[in-house]
């Protein structure tokens, strides 16, 4: 296995001639995975919900790296009907298929809101919208051989506990706890979606990620999405003092991404005190992420909740 000591995004090996998608793409983490991965020579998608901020996200980043090969496409994760054409649209374009999949965005500790199909906007933009756009581009990522997916997550996941019979908040809604429940949903998808790929005889391997404590704009939207204004200069401040770098905080995406030799399912993170802030490494989960009960159980709710079935299951 690669060692992950002080690795950087100069270590990432030669990506010339592979197909990438990242999520989110436009700002934070999303931007700096894409510019990581394009400056290594990998084709790279960016799909984001505002083309007109991801064409100028593309626009920065292809004056720092001319070479660049990239392309922006419009992707809502809070509504299926725009992940089943973002997902037909690409893989028509792209019939030799896809090698990685970073799925990146998502919604932090907002108040409660609901996506265009009814559900929970942080369960079903972090986990739901991403569940559905990897079951409808899983025949791209069997088409590449040792194809990956890289689902982020966060510290948070400890926070979250998997409520089947609230998933969408509708009896007792918390910011943080709701969020936790998304971030752990996407862990507990990373090992169930493993554990079929394997049982499939496969060779994608499914991976997860968290940044640790970045600065992003993500800590600003909940304040100000719940009218707490006042909130967002002690929030900056804290950030200022205590988070690392976007750009450091993309470098466990992009080790789970490309580093050789990583298994199914591992899940990477920074390397400093309490995995906040440093450089990428293997880490650990909490046990409510690695219940195998809890991972079947959410794959089942997300068939049914998104109408999304692996090609595996229809076959």
């Amino acid at each position: 296995m690669t060692d992950s000591l002080k690795w950087t995004a100069r270590d990432i090996p030669d990506l010339t001639g592979r197909t990438s998608i990242v999520t989110g793409a436009n700002s934070g983490l999303g931007f700096h995975t894409t510019r990581g991965l394009a400056g290594h020579g990998a084709m790279v998608t960016m799909a984001v919900r505002d083309v007109a901020k991801g064409e100028a996200a593309a626009e920065q980043i292809r004056a720092e790296l001319p070479q660049a090969s990239i392309t922006v496409s419009r992707l809502d994760l809070a509504d299926l009907s725009s992940v089943r054409e973002f997902a037909a649209a690409w893989s028509t374009e792209h019939p030799d298929g896809l090698d990685l999949l970073i799925n990146n965005a998502g919604v932090m500790a907002i108040p409660k809101r609901q996506t265009k199909d009814g559900f929970e906007m942080q369960f079903g933009t972090n986990h739901l919208g991403h569940f559905a756009l990897t079951g409808l581009l899983m025949p791209a990522l069997v088409a590449q051989p040792r194809s990956r997916v890289v689902n982020v997550s966060s510290g948070a996941h400890r926070l979250g506990r998997m409520n089947f019979d609230d998933l969408m908040g509708d009896k007792s809604y918390g910011a943080w706890r709701t969020y936790g429940q998304s971030k752990l949903s996407n862990l507990l998808f990373t090992s169930e979606l493993q554990r079929q790929l394997d049982a499939n005889g496969l060779s994608v391997l499914a991976l997860a990620a968290h940044p640790g404590y970045a600065s992003t704009n993500l800590q600003a939207v909940g304040p100000e999405m719940s009218g707490r204004s006042w909130m967002k200069a002690p929030t900056d401040l804290m950030t200022k003092i205590l988070a690392q770098s976007a750009e450091m905080g993309a470098l466990p995406t992009l080790f789970a991404a490309t580093a050789p030799g990583l298994p199914g399912n591992s899940y990477v993170g920074p390397d400093g005190f309490m995995e906040q802030r440093g450089h990428p490494r293997l880490v650990d989960r909490s046990a409510a992420a690695k219940n195998p009960a809890d991972a079947k159980r959410l794959w089942e709710v997300s068939e049914t909740l998104t109408g999304v079935h692996y090609p595996w299951e229809t076959a």
